[in-house]
């Protein structure tokens, strides 16, 4: 199975194997001293480095590797 990504550099839709994709968390405090959260998917592709933010269902349904 392979997760689809958008290459910007190309400008098109690109299929990633799942065996070269990963998945990340990034955080950061806002103005009001909350957390936010975003889930995000990595891939490597034709060696770029792909990222595409997915929800937290998605997220942890991925049986990828947490980077």
């Amino acid at each position: 199975m392979s997760v689809s990504f958008y290459d910007v550099k190309t400008r098109q839709s690109v299929d990633v194997p799942e065996s070269d994709v990963s998945k990340t968390k990034y955080e950061r405090t806002t103005k009001d001293g909350k957390t936010q959260v975003r889930y995000a998917l990595r891939g490597k592709y034709d060696g770029r480095n792909l990222t595409k933010f997915v929800g937290e269902a998605d997220w942890k349904a991925f049986d990828g590797p947490e980077v």
